[in-house]
């Protein structure tokens, strides 16, 4: 299993993820004890992505137990097609159906916060901007072309490049100056931004679920070996007096 996660992680950066354009990333500021956070990316994952893109290495019951979801209501609200909690989270979606849809099958997304990074996803999540020259009507500034709709436009509305005039040389350009939505979405600007950042927090939650449980041992074994450092020099100082 090892071995295939490894691999994977591998591909992933080579499939429909790969980023394009140089663009500035933003700070993703998750937190992942923040469980009310982690269970609202969670809710968002399944509802906006699981169609599309699979975590095919967490299985449902790992996500509730860490999450402190109760397994009637996670099994309830997380899982929709009779899926058994200790499955793992995958769609129903055939690979050859993905590959002609998109041009690639869509990626598992188990990895892709250690692959991508935090920032990478919160920033590409809210970069997405109205283009009627592309298969979907979207595109997307962190990857240009991007091969897929904007899956949480119900929430932000429709997204749009905005400019301002700008006197340069003597002459009035237009200057970019950011991404501004409609207001047709059921959330707010703020509200949308803090949506991103919770779906992002689980994300980096799937990529590695025992992060916190790994720190706090870390934790503790540097409290260990300074410990066992001090008794090592109180015995090394015992046995050269002898020695003198």
């Amino acid at each position: 299993m090892k071995k295939i996660i490894f691999v994977l992680s591998l591909l992933l950066p080579m499939s429909v993820m790969a980023a394009g354009g140089n663009v500035h990333l933003d700070k993703a500021e998750y937190d992942l004890t923040d469980k009310a956070s982690l269970q609202t990316g969670a809710q968002l994952f399944m509802n906006y992505c699981l169609g599309c893109h699979q975590t095919q290495y967490q299985r449902y019951q790992r996500t509730f137990d860490d999450l402190d979801i109760p397994l009637e209501l996670g099994q309830e609200n997380l899982q929709f097609t009779g899926e058994k909690p200790g499955e793992h989270i995958k769609n129903a979606m055939p690979t050859e159906s993905g590959a002609k849809w998109f041009g690639a099958p869509p990626p598992d997304l188990t990895l892709i916060a250690r692959v991508r990074g935090a920032d990478w996803i919160y920033t590409y999540l809210r970069s997405f901007y109205a283009d009627e020259s592309t298969t979907y009507g979207v595109n997307n500034l962190v990857f240009p072309d991007v091969s897929m709709p904007h899956a949480l436009e119900e929430l932000q509305g429709v997204p749009s490049k905005t400019f301002e005039k700008m006197l340069i040389d003597g002459e009035m350009v237009d200057r970019y100056v950011g991404i501004k939505a409609d207001g047709s979405g059921e959330l707010s600007a703020a509200e949308y931004d803090t949506a991103v950042l919770n779906l992002v927090n689980y994300l980096v939650y799937i990529g590695e679920p025992s992060r916190l449980q790994s720190e706090e041992i870390g934790r503790w074994v540097m409290i260990f070996l300074l410990v066992l450092l001090v008794l090592v020099y109180l015995l090394k100082s015992d046995y050269w007096r002898d020695v003198h």
